[in-house]
């Protein structure tokens, strides 16, 4: 099933570093989850992490970590919270270094070599949540049938 039929978000075309870090994030929090319980919890989420301005989020810290995991309105994990921020920061540097972040995506001759680097530099990636942010962000991803049976194969 193609991941929309999955319950992944729409696709979207992003306008701003926010707006890849925002689907990003949702990946990394659906980890594990039902993409349900982090719709419930997304407009919270976005609030929190400042309407996904980058700047703001770059000056998160460990303090900003430690009052989310208090936080009901918002998806409680730890690990997850700071990788938010790890990632944004990733997103950052990768946006100033190729000039954009999306000339940064368009960069790898192939699907699979961008996969391994995305997982490589952000945290919380695996391959379902790289596969669905390439996807909501309208870059190019195999077909999802044929992206299942290449993952069997490992």
């Amino acid at each position: 099933m193609p991941p929309r039929e999955k319950g992944a978000p729409d696709q979207i075309r992003p306008k701003h570093l926010g707006d890849y870090v925002s689907v990003m994030s949702k990946s990394v929090f659906q980890s594990g989850m039902s993409w349900d319980i982090v719709e419930s919890k997304w407009e919270s989420t976005t609030e929190a992490f400042h309407n996904w301005d980058m700047k703001k989020i770059a000056k998160m810290g460990e303090p900003d970590v430690e009052r989310l995991t208090k936080d009901t309105r918002v998806i409680r994990n730890r690990r997850k919270l700071s990788a938010i921020i790890h990632n944004a920061g990733v997103m950052i540097e990768l946006d100033k270094e190729y000039g954009t972040f999306k000339k940064y995506l368009r960069s790898f001759d192939d699907y699979y070599a961008l996969e391994k680097d995305l997982r490589k530099q952000f945290k919380f990636l695996g391959e379902m949540g790289t596969y669905v942010f390439l996807y909501v962000v309208r870059e190019a991803v195999p077909d999802y049938h044929e992206w299942q049976a290449a993952r069997a194969k490992k």
